[in-house]
């Protein structure tokens, strides 16, 4: 029986040493994916030059470029409302009618106020000449003159008083009828026929906003506006210095403004909490598709820079002090690291205008795996507008293959 077990222990441990060497035989002929040894895949693309425009997106809000808020000028009772709300309205249109029973009353009585001043002055000017020709040949003391005088400059001033509450009784009784002090959309009316209005009351009684054109109020940085100034004085975005730029819009719901508006002008104070500015557009509104409160994206067109490249943004990295860096794939087929310069971007791109020239073959995929000096197998790709590479190395490998030279 010992003898039996010793032979199956001795058999069982020549299994496992045979199973372990042929495992070990197996791994040793095994290499690493892709072959460590040889030259890194990668995916580049040919960077070439082109005019680039120079563009903003801001947000903004549309305002009207001018608004009245309707207030009593008098007190009265509303008689007649005489425009439709919602309506365009031209300045100087009626809007309100008051009821002007006591003012046509004080209008009334004033006028009587003036004719009796008038009267009063006719006679004092003919007593003060009929006492000056006596004073001539003194047949009346010079007291009687003075107080002749004194009588007449009283009644000019009692008359002069009395045309000043004349015309105040026109404006209240012209006041009763309310006109629009601008053209314009007229709103909806706060008050109804029948109701009591207050002289310059806090509520307007309506609301009118000239809509065409309007204005698009639009916020940025200042620092690109110091951008923008500088690249537009130094001619390099195409564009003289005073020149306005055109501005594009994108409605709320993604639709493009069929017209383009203008830059009309800049605040000329900076937050001190934000650090922007505001900019205001101006745009023609005949449809009344641009609504005062909307919210709009602007494109503002400051001009094109020439001779700059497009690197897409998923080649460019930041080294330990902050520069954009890309990997370049070299004649000798090594990988090189190269410093660029960046100025805005452009969709999924960084726009690129020093470090890079027409030729230079941008490594987009697989830089993961290199390091600057790495040599590398470089296969073409391309990047589509959502800066994806589509298709894998090996497919854009074999594709490269299969094209007929």
């Amino acid at each position: 029986m010992n003898g039996i077990m010793r032979a199956g222990a001795l058999m069982f441990l020549s299994l496992t040493v045979a199973s372990c060497s042929n495992e070990s035989a197996g791994n040793a002929g095994m290499g690493p994916p892709g072959g460590s040894m040889g030259p890194v895949e990668v995916g580049v693309v040919t960077l070439q030059s082109q005019p680039v425009p120079r563009s903003a997106e801001l947000p903004g809000r549309v305002v009207a470029s001018a608004t009245a808020e309707v207030r009593p000028q008098v007190d009265g009772l509303v008689r007649r409302i005489a425009f439709r709300e919602g309506h365009d309205v031209k300045a100087g249109d009626v809007l309100y009618e008051l009821d002007d029973t006591k003012f046509r009353a004080a209008y009334a009585a004033a006028e009587a106020s003036l004719k009796k001043a008038e009267a009063a002055t006719a006679g004092a000017r003919a007593t003060f000449e009929r006492n000056e020709k006596l004073a001539a040949t003194n047949a009346v003391s010079a007291q009687t003159l003075d107080d002749a005088r004194s009588t007449l400059l009283q009644a000019q001033a009692d008359e002069e008083s009395a045309k000043a509450s004349l015309q105040t009784a026109r404006i209240n009784l012209d006041n009763t009828m309310i006109r629009a002090p601008i053209g314009g959309g007229v709103g909806i009316s706060n008050v109804s026929v029948g109701a009591l209005v207050n002289e310059n009351q806090t509520d307007a009684l309506v609301t009118i906003r000239q809509m065409d054109p309007v204005y698009v109020d639009l916020v940025d940085s200042s620092v690109n506006l110091l951008r923008v100034r500088d690249e537009i004085a130094a001619g390099r975005l195409g564009r003289e210095s005073g020149s306005p730029a055109p501005i594009s819009l994108t409605l709320e719901n993604g639709r493009e403004y069929e017209r383009t508006g203008t830059l009309s002008l800049a605040d000329m104070v900076v937050s001190q909490t934000t650090g922007t500015f505001m900019v205001r557009a101006s745009f023609e509104n005949p449809d009344r598709v641009l609504i005062p409160g909307m919210f709009v994206r602007a494109k503002v067109d400051f001009g094109s820079i020439p001779d700059a490249f497009l690197v897409p943004q998923r080649a460019v990295s930041r080294n330990e002090t902050g520069d954009a860096t890309i990997y370049l794939a070299s004649a000798a087929n090594k990988a090189e690291i190269r410093k660029i310069s960046t100025r805005g971007a452009l969709g999924n791109d960084w726009i690129v205008t020093d470090g890079v020239k027409n030729g230079d073959r941008l490594v987009v995929d697989g830089f993961q795996n290199i390091s600057d000096g790495t040599e590398i197998e470089a296969v073409e790709v391309s990047v589509d507008d959502d800066g994806v590479v589509p298709q894998s190395l090996n497919q854009a490998a074999s594709d490269t293959q299969e094209m007929p030279r």
